[in-house]
């Protein structure tokens, strides 16, 4: 289809939209999806994220009563242009499965009249059975508020009469924000600085408390990996989150954790935070709470006699140095990502035997093949990160996982077959369901519901346990252990030097529960990640429920693009918008 087509059937399409946008006329805008039509909104048409399938519950939701008006009205979506100046313009697409779904994709802005804010949109359209060009997908996205917009530059200007230098000025940001913090954030991994930086280019003070002694030790104490230059070595990320808070100039206090449970008053909106800094303790008043505390504690399991083990037992997490357990017979519990990274580690240190205990099955992919179905850009090199991000969050979580059920997943076990059909032939169990029946939702369901807990991205252990190098053994039931090893419930044994527990870690929630104490926990949803009813990851960078407490969680790409929103909400409600 030439590009023109392109732009003329998605321009007729946009302006018509806006048409009933402008004049909320709600039957019209929803005329505009397929039956089965979806829309995805983040903090467009409300203070929340949304995702709606159909045109019964796209009309349901536009139709709600906010002040007076249904909410199309009252948000006031107008000034609908076609985005044709970005990779993003108007192009063909067509999404993978048996089905062949294909049509006309793009970008546009658009304008919010409450609050004021500025949006940008995206679209997948195809044509109904009559023909008709209508949204099988509709993105839409706010990208600031107006008179609030993020500062892209550097906020220093030239200082008057250069009475006051650079460090200078740092420093006194610094001692306004530590004396009256309107953020604490309690993390400064990856989720909690891009949180940081998002709200100081919106003129926002955030302070972070980091338990480590320095930037990136969340990284860069992690086991080693034989993965570079093909992928980012650990030392790389560590030293990269080190230098992003200094180059973006984040108030961070080291060394210092939440020493006992925070206290919310409701009368004044604000917390009452005891913090362990180093040797003293300070007491802080935040308006809002960010947890950025990573994917949680270790999960350990207990068997009987785990105390009268005689060689070395410890998680994964604290898996340092394989080299001094040369010789030695290794037994790794767990059949993941950590538990393939370890058993690899092991075999080239010369371990004397690596054996993986699989508990349950485990949902296995390829590098190879998730290179070219999830990790390589549709876009042209040096198209900047932001436009990739957009296009990525613009299908809708359950779609995706809908097109997974309908075949997506069955085109990359293809791609996977040999590697998948030697797995099975020495006992490795694998699955793309997340519970018996549940139907194949693959990799992303596994992402998206358990921030990949049962999955391995295999850069090299499959081949191990194809050849022999590392041992599987079928292990549900653990009996208990004694000074030689694991005994399970059928009889059988594992004798070992080293046992590695790669059993994942505790949910998000009891690490919250951990800080916050049971009277705030007990009146917040029950799960943080994983999908809600809707397909939209619960808590996480959204209200939790809680006033002035917010989830940070997930990997770089998530916290990129869902820093800004969550930088949007506060500032919304420092302003008394939202």
């Amino acid at each position: 289809m030439a590009s023109e087509d392109l732009s003329a059937i998605s321009g007729d399409w946009l302006k018509s939209l806006e048409v009933a946008s402008s004049t909320g006329d709600t039957t019209s805008f929803v005329s505009h999806f397929l039956s089965d039509g979806w829309i995805r909104d983040l903090l467009c048409f409300s203070w929340n994220f949304r995702a709606l399938s159909g045109q019964e519950q796209i009309r349901g939701f536009l139709s709600e009563v906010v002040d007076g008006k249904p909410r199309i009205g009252h948000s006031g979506l107008r000034d609908f242009k076609l985005d044709d100046h970005t990779v993003n313009a108007p192009s063909p697409f067509k999404l993978p499965g048996p089905q062949g779904i294909e049509g006309v994709q793009g970008a546009f802005t658009f304008t919010i009249t409450k609050p004021a804010a500025l949006g940008r949109g995206f679209f997948r359209l195809t044509q109904d059975a009559d023909g008709k060009w209508k949204a099988l997908t509709l993105f839409t996205n706010m990208r600031d508020l107006v008179g609030y917009e993020e500062s892209l530059a550097d906020q220093h200007g030239l200082y008057e009469d250069r009475k006051i230098t650079w460090e200078e000025d740092v420093d006194a940001r610094f001692r306004a924000i530590e004396a009256d913090p309107t953020v604490l954030i309690v993390g400064g991994g990856q989720s909690g600085l891009m949180t940081a930086a998002r709200l100081r280019r919106l003129g926002i003070r955030a302070l972070i408390i980091e338990k480590n002694a320095r930037v990136g030790d969340s990284w860069r104490q992690r086991n080693a990996s034989s993965t570079f230059p093909k992928y980012i070595p650990k030392g790389k990320v560590a030293n990269f989150l080190d230098s992003y808070a200094v180059d973006h100039e984040l108030c961070i206090w080291l060394s210092s954790r939440v020493q006992s449970t925070p206290v919310y008053d409701s009368s004044s909106a604000r917390w009452t935070v005891e913090v362990q800094r180093g040797d003293r303790t300070v007491f802080i008043n935040p308006k809002h709470v960010v947890l950025a505390t990573g994917s949680g504690s270790p999960r350990i399991p207990t068997w009987n006699g785990m105390d009268e083990f005689q060689g070395a037992l410890y998680h994964s997490d604290l898996h340092k140095d394989a080299e001094q357990f040369r010789g030695k017979r290794v037994v790794v519990v767990g059949a993941g990502n950590a538990s393939a990274d370890i058993c690899e580690d092991f075999v080239a240190h010369g371990a004397a035997e690596v054996t993986m205990v699989q508990r349950s099955a485990t949902c296995v992919v390829s590098s190879s093949t998730a290179e070219q179905t999830h990790f390589n850009s549709p876009f042209p090199d040096g198209t900047p990160i932001e436009e990739y991000d957009f296009h990525a969050n613009s299908m809708p979580h359950a779609f995706l996982l809908q097109l997974n059920l309908s075949g997506g997943v069955q085109h990359m076990k293809m791609l996977d077959k040999e590697l998948h059909e030697a797995l099975s032939k020495v006992g490795f169990n694998l699955t793309w369901e997340l519970s018996p029946g549940s139907g194949e939702v693959g990799f992303e369901g596994f992402v998206l519901n358990r921030l990949t807990a049962g999955t391995m991205l295999d850069i090299g252990c499959g081949k191990l346990i194809i050849e022999g190098r590392v041992k599987i053994k079928q292990g549900q039931d653990i009996s208990h252990l004694d000074k030689d090893g694991i005994t399970f419930k059928d009889g059988s044994k594992l004798p070992a030097d080293v046992i590695v527990l790669a059993t994942g870690n505790e949910p998000i929630m009891k690490t919250a529960r951990t800080l916050l104490g049971n009277e705030i926990t007990e009146h917040l949803p029950p799960q943080v990640w994983g999908l809600d009813s809707e397909g939209e990851l619960n808590q996480t960078y959204r209200p939790s429920g809680h006033p002035g407490l917010w989830f940070a969680v997930g990997g770089f790409s998530f916290s990129r693009f869902f820093s800004k929103h969550l930088g949007l909400q506060i500032l919304a409600r420092e302003l008394g918008i939202a």
